[in-house]
């Protein structure tokens, strides 16, 4: 049998042929996990080696070494086993976790609940402080007292609130609240605080941050320089970021779903970036231009009222924070080709294709509909 524990490490010229995938996709061999991706030609839709879906014949496959060549190859990542999210989206245990949290964010999980769910707490800790900084216990507190917050600004009074979210003293409310927010319980309706939630796409993971004003952040998290931007967005605002979910950060889910699905290309979530005037004026004009299209640096230069600054252009775009609601992806350069994106070139020329494509279908629907209205 093929040695699969050594394929990654094999070049191109030494990895399984055609048939040996063929036949571990066919067993659904989970030793072929990041070996190897199928297409499948009549879905335009790529997997992984162990999709549950049912399976293709062979003339109707073909394969691809990364996900990015089956991207570039016009497939789309498949919604069942999430191709595109090998390695990086939380395991079946932590997304039942997280969704328990979500559930009962006031309820405080004891280490005896947890190996109740058949998960070993120590695994847990070591999970949640590689992944997110933090134990399960500090993400479960950082909730709780991001939920306490709300209820303080909406008036409630705090010696109520910290029972309700599972602090069972007084004294211990005071002192994490303090310590999370830097500030006194008493200075609770002062203290500004945003709330981020993990959003999944078709290509990876996004982070979005949003507070009272509207979403500050939107972000791929596996780009490198996102742990900056949070941590400048915090600085800027002087605000704290817990997990948890507002009515931006919902809309913003269900807009990027329709996005995603080729439903409707519009984001009308309410926008709330931190910048200069001039980033603020950039940010505007790429607004300005239409789902499908592009503009150049000196175009955008132009329209944002500094002829000729394209240099500064090019850095704004680069400090945009809210990726895809303000298109940063839609400016290239003047000869046409693709340049400078935060999120991979692949992930530019994959947003530009489908909006391209999504526009095509929405203008012929149109054209449709007037034609039945005329007959």
């Amino acid at each position: 049998m093929y040695a699969w524990d050594m394929m990654i490490m094999q070049p191109v010229s030494s990895r399984p042929s055609e048939s040996e995938m063929y036949e571990a996709l066919l067993r659904r061999d989970p030793q072929g996990e990041g070996v190897f991706f199928v297409g499948v030609k009549t879905t335009g839709v790529f997997c992984r080696p162990t999709c549950s879906a049912r399976k293709p014949r062979r003339e109707n496959v073909e394969f691809f070494l990364s996900a990015r060549d089956a991207l570039h190859a016009g497939y789309r990542a498949c919604r069942r086993c999430r191709p595109l999210d090998a390695g990086r989206r939380p395991p079946e245990w932590v997304q039942r976790l997280l969704q328990s949290v979500d559930a009962r964010p006031d309820h405080r999980f004891t280490d005896a609940q947890l190996r109740s769910l058949d998960i070993a707490p120590t695994r847990v800790r070591s999970y949640f402080k590689e992944k997110y900084g933090m134990t399960f216990h500090a993400y479960c507190r950082a909730r709780r007292l991001g939920e306490a917050l709300n209820e303080i600004r909406r008036g409630s009074p705090a010696e109520r609130v910290g029972p309700r979210q599972g602090f069972e003293s007084p004294s211990g409310f005071r002192d994490a609240f303090s310590r999370l927010f830097g500030a006194p319980l008493g200075r609770g309706r002062d203290v500004r605080c945003l709330a981020a939630d993990w959003i999944d796409t078709p290509l990876g993971a996004m982070l979005a941050i949003a507070g009272d004003e509207g979403l500050h952040l939107l972000e791929f998290v596996d780009r490198r320089a996102v742990e900056k931007q949070v941590t400048a967005l915090r600085r800027r605002l002087g605000a704290t970021v817990v997990p948890g979910v507002n009515e931006h950060l919902s809309s913003v889910r269900g807009e990027l779903e329709n996005y995603f699905a080729g439903r409707s290309l519009v984001f009308r979530t309410r926008l709330a970036p931190v910048g200069s005037e001039f980033q603020l004026a950039v940010w505007r004009e790429l607004r300005r231009i239409a789902p499908g299209e592009t503009r150049s640096y000196a175009e955008l230069a132009d329209a944002a009222g500094r002829r000729g600054a394209c240099r500064a252009v090019g850095r704004a775009n680069g400090d945009n924070r809210i990726a895809i609601a303000i298109p940063c992806h839609r400016v290239i350069a003047a000869d046409g080709t693709l340049c400078g994106y935060g999120g991979g070139l692949w992930r530019k020329q994959w947003l530009l294709d489908h909006e391209r494509a999504s526009a095509r279908s929405a203008s012929l629907l149109v054209r449709e509909r007037r034609t039945s209205a005329v007959e």
